[in-house]
């Protein structure tokens, strides 16, 4: 017997779902019910409705006679809310899908009344009876026929109550090339745009290839679908076959889980470009979520520990949370309070909160606004910061249906405020979120938050590989890019003895300032390994983060260096590619203020103007902002050179990991050199914590083999054979399907590496061979629109990029920068070749663009634009022509030389002069020309080229400098020095 996706996959399904078996017994007229299968299998032509028709409506009267009594005594009302639903129906093609499901679920849910009471009072119209689940007909159906502007047949549809709540698309699971995600793209790009009348009532969808299993909700892309894993088993990283594909499935669509999604965790959300969205629960989220619930209405324990990694969705567990704790009728309207500990995680946190649409909640503004709404009993969601209960006055609220939930439980809960807060909310639940792990050696947190009756202390633990195997959040890639830097600590002590003696300090003030030029941000912003880290930043920047759409986050030790970044970046990047985000403090000085300072509203907007992929804005700069509460999926790169650690560490480099289109890693790159306190922080998943930090020296390891692996399956073919011919070769050499899917397997892990490192140089003596396996490989993907199409077109970027055939792929090279001197001059003018010519042209049009204002070069521009006139009139030879040029050139680079003494002789006196002018007082002697004069000589004397990189230079010029200055008793005015000195080092 041949297996295929009707008698195999959805034979499964309909058999878990309902028990009946359709391979081996007709279907029968009557539906059949076996025991403890709560859907009921019925032969979609056995259903009572046209092609055209969405809802089944006899089933559909019938619940809404049986479940309103109102209806139930005038039947007749029931085509009055028909009428209703069918309209949100049709409306689905003016208002959009989200729209009309949002619009649908408050049918579902119970939220829409019509005047059906006494008086034509309104009263609530139940579709689903939530309370009791039994009272509802949940039927299942295969390969249902539906007509809109297409007509389609999805595999699989559950009804609830005759409403098409569930839609499924089935693959064969026999087949490597197909996987769940064709299912899932069939379900997102063909039905939900042919029919999308069948998901205005939908709760969610699902795909299975009989392997793996998703599930999703309306207009979700597919990055988003997710598995459904209720046993946070750690082994479990991918299924194997039906049966565990059954277990989830089951779990996922029994009747109870889809009212609770639908009731409880389906959130309609505005995004950031404004639109509205459907967000439905990962099942980490929903099971934190359930857990906190559960242990409010058991009453007995009143605490709990949850702890999701960074970045798999903490703060949408706490919308579902308070959202399901409000709706649960048992706690009486409980006041549920979200504690945050930090201005920015009040943003988010209040953000997420507001964008969802989430009913009765209130911000806090205040430490008074807070006590008052607990004083007076408010029943809402409150969202607070933790220091808004400084000075609360004891049993403020002694309520036991208070529930509290901390985010970031770690940092300032278990503190005096802490206390003061179980002091005023007696009663209350505590709930501590936190993002990062808490080790044993936090012994506060646990007392705090974990209960004794929880395995290992957590209510809810969800690991950082955990969201790795599901697709919640990415892999970490780190690049150590340690620059040596070393202190010549003899020379350092002999200019400070100097510094001391000329500047007569005290041997307590030498040590002051001994101690704070030591600091480590100090030496870290040494400008000159600035500018080398900035360098690398832009090369490494413009090669592998933009080229993918991507942006970066830039951490620097303090403010000051986050201004220092700045200056030296706008030298690779135009301004507005880079901003800097800080806050000042009232000592600051007033012109770093003005320039600098960013308030809440400003930085908002950057976020905002950040994640706008289309914004030339590709670098934030910071030190402290931004590293916690900072979503931004757009964000691949963080260059890290500062000291962080542990919990601040983890935070930080997790804001890299949020998924984002073809995004497949976040990238650490490290200046300072945190990677060991990055795998201590991350100690807590130890047994896995190489095969998710993935230092890219270790990728660069594998290429080689995994390149020799997908090359192996060709041994023996000539790759130079051209046309169908090569091609031919290469396929015969894979000629059954055995082979093909062996090789797709090596390419595919090739691919994966190929497409981390790219496009680091590293690829160059390999890229040949890279595209010639790539085209092998498409042209031995299945032929059929969608059988296969996203497990073999999941060629990344570069990869596509490649394959094009105005590529010329293995011809990337450096490109080697023509220097115009003297010496290459001479060489052309000896041997004139008209190539060469092209180069000397676009050489001279940019300094004379350069130098456009000065007459001498205009004249020189002039002379080129005549000796171009004359040889495309044909009035001199293609040689002469370039012997000409090299004399224009002869005299440009004499032009330059002579403009360039000029400056050097005029700069630096005029520079000086403006500076003792402007700081000129009744004290300073008048003849400032004299001084001037006087330094100019005396520097000029022991200077050298390349003076101002050499400890040595920078201790004789400024020793020269206080000579010149004591002549006129001005050595001991420090900043006039500090300001003649950057002058001098500038302009000598």
């Amino acid at each position: 017997m041949k297996f295929n996706e009707s008698n195999t996959v959805e034979a499964y399904v309909v058999e878990q779902l309902s028990g009946v078996q359709l391979q081996t017994q007709p279907v029968l007229q009557e539906p059949q019910v076996p025991y403890a299968k709560p859907w009921v299998y019925v032969a979609p032509q056995d259903l009572k409705r046209s092609i055209s028709e969405i809802l089944l409506e006899d089933k559909l009267s019938g619940a809404l006679q049986r479940l309103n009594p109102a209806i139930a005594a005038n039947p007749a009302l029931v085509d009055e809310v028909i009428y209703k639903l069918r309209a949100i129906l049709l409306s689905v093609n003016q208002i959009g899908m989200v729209r009309a499901n949002q619009s649908f679920q408050k049918w579902m849910c119970g939220d829409e009344s019509m005047p059906f009471g006494e008086n034509n009072q309104h009263i609530p119209v139940q579709l689903i009876d939530f309370d009791n689940p039994a009272n509802n007909e949940y039927i299942i159906t295969n390969q249902l026929r539906v007509h809109a502007r297409e007509t389609k047949i999805p595999d699989i549809v559950l009804f609830i109550n005759g409403i098409p709540v569930v839609v499924g698309e089935l693959k064969t699971p026999i087949r490597p090339s197909v996987t769940w995600l064709d299912g899932a793209n069939e379900i997102v790009e063909v039905y939900e745009n042919a029919v999308p009348g069948l998901f205005v009532p939908n709760i969610l969808s699902f795909a299975t290839e009989g392997k793996t299993f998703g599930y999703g909700g309306i207009r979700t892309p597919l990055q988003f679908w997710g598995p459904w894993r209720m046993d946070l088993d750690e082994s479990v990283i991918k299924y194997l076959g039906l049966n565990d594909v059954g277990t989830e499935m089951n779990d996922l669509l029994k009747p109870e889980r889809l009212l609770d999604i639908l009731k409880n965790f389906s959130l309609f959300s505005t995004n950031k470009k404004k639109q509205l969205v459907k967000i439905l629960p990962r099942f980490q989220q929903y099971e934190g979520a359930n857990k906190i619930v559960e242990r409010v209405l058991q009453g007995e324990v009143k605490k709990g520990l949850i702890w999701h990694f960074q970045g798999s969705g903490k703060s949408f567990l706490m919308v579902y949370a308070a959202q399901k704790l409000r709706n649960t009728s048992a706690l009486k309207s409980p006041t549920v309070i979200i504690l945050v500990d930090r201005t920015d995680l009040d943003t988010q946190i209040s953000g997420t909160f507001n964008a969802a649409d989430i009913a009765n909640v209130v911000t806090t503004d205040s430490i008074g606004e807070l006590q008052t709404l607990l004083e007076r009993d408010t029943r809402k969601i409150i969202v607070s910061m933790i220091h808004k209960f400084r000075d609360a006055k004891p049993n403020m609220n002694s309520r036991d249906n208070i529930i509290v939930l901390v985010d970031e439980a770690h940092r300032t809960q278990e503190g005096d405020l802490g206390r003061q807060m179980r002091a005023a909310l007696p009663n209350s639940f505590l709930f501590g979120l936190t993002g990062t792990p808490v080790n044993r050696a936090d012994k506060n947190t646990f007392w705090a938050f974990g209960s004794e009756t929880d395995s290992g202390g957590y209510l809810s633990r969800y690991t950082f590989q955990d969201s790795i195997r599901d697709g919640a959040t990415l892999p970490l890639h780190f690049e150590p890019r340690l620059i040596d830097v070393h202190l010549n600590k003899e020379l350092m002590d002999e200019a400070f003895e100097t510094l001391k003696s000329d500047a007569e300090l005290t041997d307590e003030d030498a040590d002051l300032l001994n101690k704070k030029s030591a600091r480590m941000a100090a030496f870290l912003k040494a400008p000159e390994r600035v500018a080398k880290i900035v360098a690398d930043i832009a090369r490494h920047f413009t090669e592998k983060v933009e080229p993918h759409g991507f942006k970066a986050m830039i951490v620097t030790p303090d403010r000051y260096a986050c201004v220092q970044y700045k200056q030296e970046l706008d030298k690779y990047f135009s301004e507005d590619a880079s901003k800097v985000v800080i806050s000042t403090t009232a000592n600051d000085p007033k012109d770093f203020k003005d320039k600098w300072a960013v308030d809440k509203s400003q930085q908002e907007k950057i976020v905002d103007i950040f994640n706008d992929a289309s914004s030339p804005l590709k670098f934030i700069i910071v030190t402290a902002k931004l590293l916690t509460g900072f979503d931004a999926p757009i964000l691949q790169t963080l260059y890290l050179d500062k000291s962080i650690k542990d919990v601040t560490l983890l935070q930080a480099i997790c804001r890299t990991n949020r998924l984002y289109p073809n995004k497949n890693f976040g990238r650490i790159v490290d200046y300072f050199g945190i990677f060991d306190d990055a795998a201590k922080a991350l100690q807590f998943d130890d047994k896995t914590m190489q095969s998710i930090v993935t230092n890219l020296n270790e990728l660069k390891d594998k290429l080689p083999g995994l390149m020799q692996n997908a090359l192996a399956h060709f041994e023996g073919i000539d790759k130079t054979v051209e046309g169908f011919e090569g091609l031919e070769l290469a396929q015969n050499a894979i000629k059954t399907d055995e082979l093909k899917d062996a090789f797709a397997k090596d390419f595919k892990l090739l691919m994966k590496v190929w497409e981390s490192l790219s496009p680091d140089r590293i690829l160059d003596p390999y890229q040949l061979d890279y595209r010639w396996l790539s085209q092998i490989y498409a042209s031995v993907k299945p032929s059929s629109d969608h059988t296969g199409k996203l497990l073999w077109l999941t060629l990344g970027a570069e990869t596509t990029r490649l394959m094009h055939a105005h590529i010329t792929v293995g011809e990337v090279h450096d490109l080697e920068e023509f220097v115009l001197d003297a010496d290459a001059i001479e060489s052309i003018f000896k041997n004139p070749d008209p190539k060469e010519a092209r180069k000397i042209e676009d050489i001279l049009t940019k300094r004379f663009k350069k130098h456009s204002g000065d007459p001498v070069f205009r004249k020189l521009s002039e002379r080129l634009e005549d000796l171009r006139t004359k040889a495309e009139q044909g009035l001199i030879t293609s040689i002469e022509f370039v012997k000409e040029l090299c004399k224009l050139a002869k005299d440009t680079l004499q032009a330059e030389k002579e403009l360039e003494e000029e400056i050097i002789s005029k700069s630096p006196q005029a520079a000086l002069t403006e500076l003792f002018t402007e700081l000129k007082t009744d004290e300073t002697p008048a003849v400032v020309e004299r001084i001037v004069k006087d330094i100019d000589d005396i520097v000029r004397l022991v200077r050298f080229p390349g003076w101002q990189t050499t400890a040595a230079g920078e201790r004789e010029v400024q020793k020269s400098l206080r000579k010149a200055l004591l002549k006129y008793q001005l050595h001991k005015n420090e900043m006039l020095f500090q300001r003649a000195y950057e002058y001098i080092k500038e302009y000598y």
